[in-house]
Order: C-alpha cells, then sequence, then structure tokens
C-alpha cells in the first residue's frame, strides 16, 4: 500500500518531532550530558516512533476498510495489517 499525504500527516509530524529529538540526544551524549536526562529524552524519541508507526497502521486499517465499504479490493488484507501492527509491538 502507498502512503498517502492524508494517512501520514500526524505520523509524519511525529518522526520530524523525535528527529530533532534524538539530534538532542546524540548532542549531550557528544557534549558528556548527565545519563538520566539522555535515557529520558531517548525513551521520548522512541515512543514518538512508535506512536508514528501505529498512527500509520491505524491509518492503514481505516484506508482499506473504507475500500471494502466501496466494494472495492483493498490494498491489503487485515492479516497483513495485523502482522505489520504486531512486527511494532
Amino acid at each position: 500500500m502507498k502512503l498517502r499525504p492524508e494517512m501520514t500527516g500526524e505520523a509524519l509530524t511525529r518522526l520530524k518531532r523525535a528527529r530533532g529529538q534524538l539530534n538532542a540526544v546524540i548532542e549531550m551524549m557528544e557534549e558528556g550530558g548527565d545519563c538520566r536526562e539522555v535515557l529520558i529524552q531517548l525513551a521520548a524519541v522512541s515512543k514518538a516512533i512508535d506512536r508514528a508507526g501505529y498512527k500509520i497502521i491505524a491509518s492503514g486499517m481505516r484506508h482499506c476498510a473504507d475500500a471494502r465499504e466501496r466494494g472495492e479490493q483493498a490494498e491489503m488484507t487485515e492479516q497483513e495489517l495485523e502482522k505489520l501492527f504486531l512486527a511494532l509491538a
């Protein structure tokens, strides 16, 4: 399934925010920052990336469900989407 702007808006915003956080974590590590603060920020980056993935899966599920309701063949099966979801979990 090809990603479309309407499917990725929120996920893309989260990933861009995570990229900024990750850059800050790298900088903190390079400058010998506090271990606790580095790990807190790293956990935030990880959570933001996970949420972006879940947003993409949820959008894909809605997109495929809408296609089925219109009588069209969905681009992915429920099983394929479930497999992708579980890959993130």
